[in-house]
């Protein structure tokens, strides 16, 4: 993780900017994009954003 800090109760908590990384291994990028999406769909906090465009172009060919 990064840009993250403590509260006043010591938990971890966003600090704004890029908070993770999704990586996945699939048989071709496209399946590896899919599997990393997998994972994003799995992770929520308030204020969640990600991007949906990662490796799309490669994986069009």
């Amino acid at each position: 993780h990064a840009g993250t800090a403590r509260n006043d109760a010591g938990q971890l908590v966003t600090a704004g900017g890029r908070v993770l990384a999704v990586t996945a291994v699939g048989a071709d990028i496209a399946d590896a994009r899919a599997k990393a999406y997998e994972g994003v769909r799995s992770i929520s906090f308030p204020g969640a954003q990600f991007r949906t465009d990662i490796a799309l172009a490669a994986s069009r060919g």
